[in-house]
């Protein structure tokens, strides 16, 4: 249950920020704005992408509209394993993870 998400990271003319451009549409026409792992509490789609984002580590901030997300890096973080995460973020059934009956 739970589809990919396809996502494709993508260069910016500012050091230290990265796009990514995904499959699907996170927010509809909203654009949500998370300065810290705190401001991602809710349940939304681009809350749980948000907090999972800050978890790892590395991010002064992000932004979400519809299907891209920017990420304000921390100095000296890379965006490395970003896009790997936002794509299986929905995929509820894993590899060795049985599902309930």
């Amino acid at each position: 249950m739970g589809q990919p998400i396809t996502v494709i990271q993508k260069p910016t003319s500012t050091p230290g920020v990265v796009r990514f451009e995904l499959n699907r549409s996170l927010t509809g026409m909203g654009h949500e704005r998370y300065h810290s792992i705190a401001d991602a509490s809710g349940t939304r789609p681009p809350d749980a992408l948000a907090h999972m984002l800050f978890e790892g580590g590395g991010i002064d901030a992000v932004h979400i509209f519809s299907n891209e997300v920017t990420v304000h890096l921390s100095d000296g973080a890379t965006a490395d394993g970003m896009a790997e995460a936002m794509e299986s973020l929905f995929i509820h059934y894993r590899e060795g993870v049985t599902p309930s009956l």
